[in-house]
């Protein structure tokens, strides 16, 4: 049986309801202030960064929503969720984008001092990705890598990939596994990994270490980078979206109108569920 986790240290700012889903009501500097508060504390956290297709998963899967719910924060990794956070009355928002995040924290990181350990990605693309943050931020200190195969560990496999992790002495622990299976391995070993934080960012690896091309920014900051990602990506991405985009944007819309009747009706006052909006 796994040890109990020791408390979290959970970032105590509002979170927007996008769609049921709790998503931290936060700025990028407020991320970056979160993380290194996790780090100093000592005591094990984890970070979902969300976008889209996890608040559509979340709807359908309780085990999901409560795995964000009990996350130390759960960043608007897209611009649909900034745009919602904001309407919604919850502001000032900012997107948290993984691979943005990753690179701050990793540019930062020789001045912190921070340890990083890298989960996940495909064959060879977590040491790859390790030799460009070497070469790209002078000092940094990766001290461990582990691309784990793609079907579920055995429990001796797991335990060695525990210790691997835990004998390195990371303080953040990157995992590039896709959502959900990123949250869900995030959350499982909670309390079994030392680290002070686990981040789960996804496609960052692939887009850090070159293996895969970004959206242009302008696309990004439109709200238009799943279509980019479509583009590049049409046989694996094509079924998800064609799923997960017209479901939310209808689902989306439907709770800004509940919003607006419901602001309507109450003459313009802020409804007290919300919280206090941030200035």
């Amino acid at each position: 049986m796994s040890p109990q986790a020791p408390p979290r240290a959970r970032w105590l700012g509002p979170r927007a309801p996008v769609l049921g889903l709790g998503v931290s009501a936060i700025t990028f500097r407020d991320a970056l202030d979160a993380l290194d508060a996790f780090v100093r504390a000592r005591r094990p956290h984890y970070v979902c960064i969300t976008g889209v297709h996890g608040v559509i998963e979340s709807r359908s899967d309780p085990q999901l929503r409560a795995i964000h719910e009990a996350a130390a924060l759960v960043t608007p990794d897209g611009m649909p969720l900034v745009f919602m956070a904001n309407r919604l009355g919850f502001g000032p928002v900012e997107r948290v984008y993984g691979p943005d995040l990753m690179r701050a924290v990793c540019s930062d990181s020789p001045r912190r001092g921070y340890r990083h350990f890298l989960y996940g990605g495909a064959p060879g693309v977590a040491e790859g990705l390790a030799e460009v943050l070497r070469r790209r931020y002078a000092g940094i200190a990766v001290v461990g890598t582990h691309c784990p195969p793609f079907r579920p560990l055995t429990d001796a496999e797991d335990a060695a990939v525990v210790a691997e992790i835990n004998a390195a002495k990371p303080d953040i622990v990157w995992v590039g596994l896709s959502t959900p299976k990123q949250e869900r391995w995030m959350s499982a070993h909670l309390g079994r990994i030392d680290a002070p934080v686990m981040i789960g960012v996804g496609a960052a690896f692939d887009f850090l270490a070159g293996t895969k091309r970004q959206a242009p920014r302008w696309m990004q900051r439109s709200g238009l980078e799943w279509l980019f990602r479509l583009a590049t990506e049409p046989r694996r991405l094509a079924r998800r979206y064609a799923s997960i985009v017209p479901r939310f944007l209808l689902l989306a819309g439907l709770q800004l109108a509940r919003h607006a009747l419901a602001g309507s009706r109450r003459g313009g006052r802020r409804d007290p569920e919300h919280g206090p909006a941030r200035g």
